[in-house]
């Protein structure tokens, strides 16, 4: 991702990007807005979801992957610690 600012002085002009290679050849959005529009957007910071509402979408196998998986980082996290 590519985030680039600038004021334009013109309600025409030039706008000389260069791309990385691994953009080539893919469908690349360009998307225009003001500072005072992204701030006009409301952010989520809450949610009215509860853990027990995640309750069963995994099965008991991909729980157990899960699960060591979370061990694993816990691992990595008191060794570092």
């Amino acid at each position: 991702m590519i985030l680039q600012t600038l004021i334009p002085e013109n309600e025409s002009f030039e706008l000389p990007i260069t791309l990385p290679k691994s953009y080539l050849g893919k469908k690349v959005y360009c998307l225009f807005f003001t500072e005072e529009e992204a701030q006009k957007i409301p952010l989520s910071t809450s949610s009215t979801k509860k853990p027990s509402d995640f309750f069963g979408i995994l099965n008991e196998q991909e729980g157990d992957k899960f699960e060591n998986q979370v061990k694993k980082f816990r691992n990595e996290w008191d060794r570092n610690g």
